[in-house]
């Protein structure tokens, strides 16, 4: 598995994996769900099945509902903006070390 150190979002997505594999319901286990795919063509091995990942932003955002409310639109648009900046780097370490194989 790739290094995620000093990605950022990191620690969020270190959660989610866990979460997932304890199959527990948190907001990075759904990140995780929704970014699956890059992670897993980057070589990071996910949980998840493609039905529960496709549904995953459904229910990322009842749960912020749950927890914020009116302000769930606003956390889930930061969340999933912390995800974009992770598979970004995720991607360009993974490219990086693609090519110097």
């Amino acid at each position: 598995m790739l290094d995620l150190h000093d990605l950022p979002a990191a620690d969020m997505i270190r959660e989610g994996l866990a979460d997932l594999a304890a199959r527990r319901e948190s907001v990075a286990s759904y990140l995780v769900q929704i970014g699956s795919l890059k992670m897993r063509r980057c070589g990071i091995e996910v949980a998840v099945s493609a039905e529960d990942a496709l549904d995953a932003d459904h229910r990322l955002y009842a749960l912020l509902g749950r927890e914020h409310g009116n302000d769930a639109h606003r956390h889930y648009n930061s969340l999933l903006r912390e995800l974009v900046s992770f598979e970004r780097a995720l991607v360009s370490r993974h490219e990086r070390l693609q090519k110097a194989r």
